[in-house]
This record gives structure tokens, C-alpha cells and sequence, in this order.
């Protein structure tokens, strides 16, 4: 038997899937549609191509907006006020770079159906598990404080009492958080 007729036979009854491991859960499941786990038939016309994409764009849009908060914007301003626009430049080198990990940790978790650390802890071991898990942790903590920041100096310069707007932020944020449905959350981000 040659590697052609081994190869022609073990794709023959091996089933076509872009899911490499027992890491996947079902269902792609985005804001604006569902791709069924045995959905694998092509796309060939442009309706079915967009329905595609559409499944898929929730978690696309706010992943690409992620890097926009309120920190972001501070240090965009300060940036801008002190070198004009002589370092436009680097968004040259940084869009590609930031698309391509947003972009692959994406595909990673429609593919995977799981998120980012827990592909970590599968692949490298609880150390380096838990050490994304802890880096992640902190950086939202972080990051939720500089977004909180970027609310008081709203509610102050809009006239609007600032702890009121805090309250008011959090509340919507634990509400959101606890919906306990991502997809509802995605959709009224989106």
C-alpha cells in the first residue's frame, strides 16, 4: 500500500474539522448567529459568506476595541501634545502586530470554543496556567481603574456629579457581568 492510498483513505474517513483537541465545546455561538459544530460545508455565495462573518464579529469587534479605554486615550492625548505628529510612524509597525494577536487569539477561542488561558494551562502546564491567569487578572484590575478614572473626568468636565457616575458605572458593569449570558453582553456592546 503506498502513502498516497494511506493518505487518500485516512482523509476519506477522517471527518473535516478545524478542531484540533478535546478543548472544543460545540457550537460556535456569536451576538448575531450560530455556526452548528457540524457545519462544515463551504461558503460559496456571498449571503452565506456574511452570515458567517456576522456569527463571528461580536467577539471580533470588541476584541479590536479593547485597546481604546480610557488610559489609552490619556496617553493618546498626552502623546499627541507633546510630539504633534512626528510619531505617527510607529503605526506602521504596531497595527500589524496588534491586529495579528487579536486576530489569533480569536480564531483560537471560535475555534477552541475556550478562552485564551485555559489553552495556556492545556498546553504549558498549571505554571504557566496560572501565571497568565494572574497577569490577566491584574491587568483588567488595572485597567478597570483607569476606565473608572476616565469616568470621574467625564462626569466633572460634563458637570455631573462624579461619585453619582461611579455608582452608576458599576452598577451597569456588575449588571452586565452577572446576565450570565456573554452573547446578550455581546450584543448590546455591539
Amino acid at each position: 500500500m503506498t502513502n498516497t492510498t494511506l493518505n487518500g483513505s485516512a482523509a476519506a474517513t477522517a471527518p473535516h474539522t478545524a478542531v484540533l483537541d478535546d478543548a472544543h465545546v460545540g457550537d460556535i455561538r456569536g451576538a448575531l448567529g450560530t455556526i452548528k459544530l457540524d457545519d462544515t460545508a463551504p461558503r460559496t455565495g456571498l449571503s452565506a459568506k456574511l452570515k458567517t462573518l456576522l456569527a463571528i464579529v461580536g467577539p471580533g469587534l470588541i476584541v479590536m476595541v479593547g485597546d481604546n479605554d480610557a488610559g489609552a486615550f490619556s496617553t493618546y492625548g498626552q502623546a499627541g501634545q507633546n510630539y504633534g505628529t512626528s510619531l505617527l510612524w510607529t503605526l506602521l509597525l504596531l497595527v500589524p502586530v496588534l491586529y495579528v494577536n487579536q486576530e489569533m487569539v480569536l480564531r483560537l477561542g471560535a475555534v477552541t470554543g475556550v478562552g485564551h488561558a485555559r489553552l495556556i494551562l492545556e498546553r504549558f502546564g498549571k505554571f504557566w496556567g496560572a501565571f497568565s491567569v494572574i497577569d490577566l487578572f491584574l491587568l483588567n484590575a488595572l485597567t478597570i481603574v483607569t476606565e473608572f478614572i476616565g469616568i470621574t473626568l467625564a462626569a466633572g468636565y460634563l458637570g455631573l456629579p462624579k461619585a453619582g457616575a461611579v455608582i452608576l458605572a458599576a452598577m451597569i458593569i456588575i449588571a452586565s457581568a452577572f446576565t450570565g449570558s456573554f452573547r446578550r453582553f455581546e450584543r448590546v456592546a455591539i
